[in-house]
């Protein structure tokens, strides 16, 4: 496992404050050890994608491995006035005790299915929902926009420069292993090189060229410090008057005669497809193919995808606010919400009707499938069941959409991959955590068995997640029940 960069914290906590009344409500009315089946699932992809990338899963088993109330918190609570003595004792003795099933970190997901399950004590269900929400929402949504900028510079890598516009410290340091997870080669935050081991990545800023008399010193003097690895800003005063020239002469006055090869240019500002064509021209007639030009400045999947189309002649990108924040939609809509209540040896389903399709919950105690195809590869569809269905992936299969019954197609010839994989029970941690370039591989080795057309940045082809018969027939009859028409 990771160093754990929440330690020096007690973040249990971080709870909205109904979490804390509800439970005290089920201590005093007994019904503190009632157990609960919550989901988490979310309803819309990011920027009308067609899929997201579940991330942040380390973090959360951290946080449950870590739950605790301190006798501050019991006082802080104790003062309230509201809290009965008994509840705040439960808290003092608190000890993690659910099961908890998730999607592997670096699956692509998709609206509606549970991509978290937790059965457990209902006060314990409950009190972990704004940080399990707060983890998984930040970190899917980092790593989806990250692959989403990864797939527009077609092959090119994505370096992660965003730590300084982030939206404060865990932002910074999450955001970018969520960044890695979703395809970035490499982070600007040192940090996250020595406590994830992200790849740290950096050469100089504008002020290191200011700083000296002339551009050319400011490179001289940086090429004979790091000649291992000289990339140079050239845009401070003007790329080809300028920077390009006294960095061709840089790389023949100091780096060759010291028997090394430059290795990049960066332009950080200007119109980045004529720069860098340009850039490219002057470095392939002074003898410097090989050298890289690098690209920053505001970028986003739609800024490279341009840039590429116009010719422009980077090879690799930084990216910074954009990624970091996920500027052009910043909010990844995960939820939490009840969806059984075990009695005896069955499960009662629970479901939440709303006046919006989009907000009923699915009802009971589920598994989620992804169905490949055994002759291509490709995912076709997902598929939730109740969780004592068996799915026989020998036998043909008939699917449908669940808010369309008439839209329905025939499966054959598929392999029937469960998704939800145990992670706690009773508690304890009962999976091994992957490392992190194993998590990013698995992600990518996912997406690209993924339809081409599911991964359009404009209008993606919608892919399915169906219900089965018994699990669809179990909704319509408690909407029914409810009297929603």
């Amino acid at each position: 496992m990771a160093t754990n960069w929440s330690e020096r914290r007690n973040l249990t906590m971080l709870v909205d404050f109904y979490e804390l009344t509800m439970s005290n409500g089920y201590l005093v009315n007994g019904l503190g050890d009632r157990v609960a089946v919550f989901d988490m699932f979310f309803r819309n992809i990011p920027d009308n994608g067609g899929f997201a990338i579940f991330a942040g899963l380390e973090q959360l088993v951290e946080y449950l491995l870590n739950m605790r109330f301190t006798e501050e918190d019991i006082e802080y609570l104790r003062e309230k006035k509201i809290f009965d003595e008994a509840f705040l004792n439960y808290l003092r003795n608190f000890e993690f005790a659910c099961d908890v099933w998730a999607f592997r970190e670096g699956t692509p997901i998709f609206p509606g299915e549970p991509v978290v399950v937790v059965r457990g004590p209902i006060i314990q269900a409950q009190l972990i929902e704004t940080m399990l929400l707060l983890t998984l929402n930040h970190q899917s949504l980092i790593a989806t926009k990250t692959n989403r900028i990864l797939r527009a510079a077609q092959g090119r890598p994505i370096m992660e420069f965003g730590a300084r516009r982030a939206q404060g410290y865990d932002a910074a340091v999450y955001g970018a292993r969520a960044a890695y997870i979703g395809g970035c080669v490499s982070t600007s935050c040192t940090l996250v090189d020595r406590e994830f081991g992200v790849p740290a990545s950096g050469t100089m800023a504008h002020s290191w060229v200011q700083i000296f008399d002339s551009e050319y010193e400011a490179f001289k003097t940086y090429a004979q410090l790091y000649p291992q690895d000289c990339t140079l800003l050239v845009d401070t005063y003007n790329v080809i008057s300028s920077g390009i020239p006294n960095a061709i002469r840089v790389f023949n006055e100091v780096l060759t005669p010291m028997g090394y090869r430059p290795k990049a240019v960066r332009i950080d500002s200007g119109d980045i497809a004529y720069l860098s064509k340009k850039a490219r021209a002057m470095l392939d007639e002074a003898g410097y193919p090989d050298v890289k030009i690098v690209a920053t400045n505001s970028l986003d999947e739609y800024i490279i995808r341009d840039l590429l189309i116009q010719g422009a002649q980077v090879d690799s990108f930084g990216v910074g606010e954009k990624l970091i924040t996920s500027k052009s939609e910043p909010v990844f809509g995960g939820v939490y919400k009840l969806a059984a209540l075990k009695d005896g040896d069955r499960y009662i389903p629970k479901i939440k009707v709303s006046e919006s399709v989009e907000k009923i919950t699915t009802p009971g105690f589920k598994k989620a499938y992804r169905f490949f195809s055994r002759e291509t590869g490709k995912a076709i569809a997902d598929y939730i069941t109740h969780y004592d269905e068996v799915v026989d992936d020998s036998q043909s299969i008939e699917i449908f959409d669940p808010n369309a019954i008439w839209k329905r197609k025939k499966v054959s010839n598929f392999e029937a991959v469960s998704l939800l994989e145990p992670i706690f029970l009773q508690g304890k941690l009962v999976y091994n955590l992957p490392k992190l370039p194993e998590i990013k591989r698995y992600c990518q080795e996912q997406i690209d068995r993924l339809w081409d057309e599911v991964k359009r940045f404009e209008h993606p082809h919608r892919y399915y997640v169906d219900l089965s018969q018994k699990l669809w027939e179990t909704k319509q009859k408690l909407l029914l029940q409810n009297n929603y028409h």
